[in-house]
């Protein structure tokens, strides 16, 4: 699922490609999916957009917009992926969105669980999540401080775990259970710990462990289970994942464990993670 370090990279890379050019036509999905979830009825997307030029795009929280030179924008949630091909492309035979442009090149959008695609022709966004996202202070912004997420902190129960922490209700914006394994991981917190349990030495090691490790995932394109603009894998290579469970740790070489927890699962090392609450 796209999070915070894939928004960047993929509205980053639109900025460089998509800027300037111009629709010459929509198209509506191929195969219905039932879990994509629209704003307004797609069959009109077409009116809304043909003829406009995309103007930029940006990247925050979980969401990607694409603005345009008729003050439309293109929001997409979370769970869409948006490709860019050149002209000479095949165009794929199953997509939940297709939109070309007058130079022959195109976008398509795919959803695999869920995901999001809303067309707003005056620019104005009322969605819950889409202002949560947008309103909160960003993580890679230079005012997000130690002091910030220690207020953040202060202000939740005291019996939520460090996952819920970082991964729900969108208290940092673009934090979700695909980077917050690593992120406790580099901070050698267990994702099971409870945030009241947490010395003040742990809570600024924490902190710099969310900074450090979005920075490096958004510098090497995002991560290596998902695909930016272009279709390419990310390079940044996710330390404790499904497909690195059997590996030994890192650090101590022990073994990974796996559990179910809050609805997803979880991975950390018990050696280097031990969980005191």
């Amino acid at each position: 699922m796209m999070e915070l370090p894939e928004t960047i990279v993929i509205a980053n890379q639109a900025n460089k490609t998509l800027a300037g050019k111009k629709i010459s036509n929509v198209f509506n999905a191929t195969k219905a999916h039932r879990f994509t979830f629209y704003h307004g009825d797609p069959k009109e997307y077409g009116k809304l957009l043909i003829g406009a030029s995309i103007h930029s795009a940006i990247g925050y929280g979980m969401f990607v917009d694409l603005m345009f030179s008729n003050g439309a924008i293109l929001s997409i949630g979370d769970g869409t992926n948006m490709t860019y091909k050149e002209h000479g492309n095949k165009i794929p035979a199953n997509y939940q969105l297709l939109i070309t442009f007058e130079d022959e090149s195109f976008i398509f959008f795919t959803v695999s669980l869920y995901g999001s695609i809303g067309v707003y022709p005056d620019g104005i966004i009322d969605d819950k999540y889409h202002k949560l996202n947008k309103q909160g202070l960003s993580l890679i912004d230079k005012n997000y401080t130690e002091d910030c997420f220690f207020r953040l902190i202060a202000d939740t129960k005291k019996d939520l775990s460090a996952k819920a922490f970082l991964a729900t209700e969108q208290r940092i914006p673009g934090v979700g259970n695909g980077v917050v394994q690593d992120i406790l991981f580099n901070a050698k917190i267990n994702p099971k710990r409870k945030m009241s349990t947490l010395s003040e030495n742990e809570k600024a090691k924490l902190f710099y462990s969310l900074k450090d490790t979005i920075h490096e995932m958004i510098t090497k394109g995002g991560r290596n289970t998902q695909s930016d603009l272009l279709g390419n894998k990310g390079k940044y290579n996710n330390i404790l994942t499904s497909k690195t469970l059997k590996d030994p740790c890192p650090i101590c070489g022990g073994q990974i464990m796996k559990e179910s927890y809050m609805g997803g699962a979880i991975y950390y090392c018990p050696n280097c993670q031990p969980n005191y609450s």
